[in-house]
């Protein structure tokens, strides 16, 4: 019997750009006894540093419906984009509001769903760490990774502190914890909790200011000669896979750091091969990384 099961809401970025993360998730779930339950019908979060900043109302609309769509599951929200959670997050606050849940209740009334405020949202980080637990992941574990990690946890996992689990956090360790279980090190290196850059709409505005802050992050890394870096964010991982690409055509350099979503990690160390949790569909080479752990894809 399936022990936990979550409305699982993918966003914009996984489903077009990098379905290699839904594929790992889905692959890792069923050994942790997670049940991903579709959510038929969901669409953008949307991401409040466009929709929100013109009409709050119209971004509270969309959230609702989304939040709604989970309530019919009668399940709470799994994500695995740190920008996804901010914006459900803040929804299913703001939704607490009786008037404010009312306003948009009238807004919601043609779509044929209501929100009731009954769910809340977590980020896969989260769900890991608190609703599974360390040992029962520990104990899907037959393949230990043996690596040096740069651990990018990224900015809308944290803040704003007073409506994320963590609280105020002044060294946040569960996504350095969750990849040390499988047997890695996580490797501190100067600017870790430096944003990747492409949040706030920065990546699409301001492109080379956004490249810039990536590159930062990648020298450092390289300095603290780390096999590969991991994220819990699919537009961070965007981020440093195609924009490390775009770095080293930008900038002159060479960067090649490996990078991984959580769930591609563990799903080495659960017995998955690199091709099932999509490591062959990457821009930057894993290849250096699964030398080092004595597998290839």
């Amino acid at each position: 019997m399936t022990k936990h099961r979550y409305s699982f809401f993918l966003g914009c970025v996984i489903p077009n750009r990098l379905p290699q993360i839904e594929a790992a998730t889905r692959l890792v779930a069923p050994k942790l006894d997670i049940e991903l339950v579709e959510m038929k019908g969901a669409s953008c979060c949307p991401a409040p540093g466009v929709i929100k900043s013109f009409d709050k109302d119209t971004w509270l609309a969309i959230v609702a419906r989304n939040i709604a769509l989970a309530e019919e599951n009668g399940l709470d929200i799994l994500v695995l984009c740190n920008g996804c959670y901010g914006t459900l997050i803040a929804g299913v606050h703001d939704l607490k509001d009786p008037e404010t849940r009312a306003r948009v209740n009238k807004i919601l009334k043609g779509t044929g769903h209501q929100i009731k405020g009954t769910v809340t949202t977590k980020h896969l980080a989260e769900v890991l760490y608190m609703d599974i637990g360390m040992e029962a992941i520990e104990e899907t574990i037959i393949r230990p990774i043996e690596a040096r990690c740069a651990i990018h946890v990224g900015c809308h996992l944290l803040k704003p502190s007073d409506i994320r689990p963590w609280g105020v956090v002044e060294d946040f360790t569960v996504v350095d914890e969750l990849v040390e279980l499988l047997g890695a090190t996580s490797v501190d290196y100067k600017l870790k909790d430096m944003c990747c850059g492409a949040g706030g709409g920065l990546r699409s505005a301001v492109l080379d200011v956004s490249l810039d802050m990536a590159r930062e992050k990648f020298e450092a890394m390289t300095q603290a000669k780390v096999d590969c870096l991991v994220n819990v964010c699919n537009f961070c991982h965007l981020q440093f896979d195609v924009g490390q690409v775009q770095v080293n055509k930008e900038f002159g350099t060479d960067y090649q750091i490996p990078v991984l979503y959580y769930t591609q990690l563990l799903g080495l160390a659960q017995g998955f091969t690199p091709k099932e949790m999509g490591l062959d569909r990457h821009y930057i080479s894993v290849e250096p990384f699964l030398e080092k752990i004595g597998m290839s894809v």
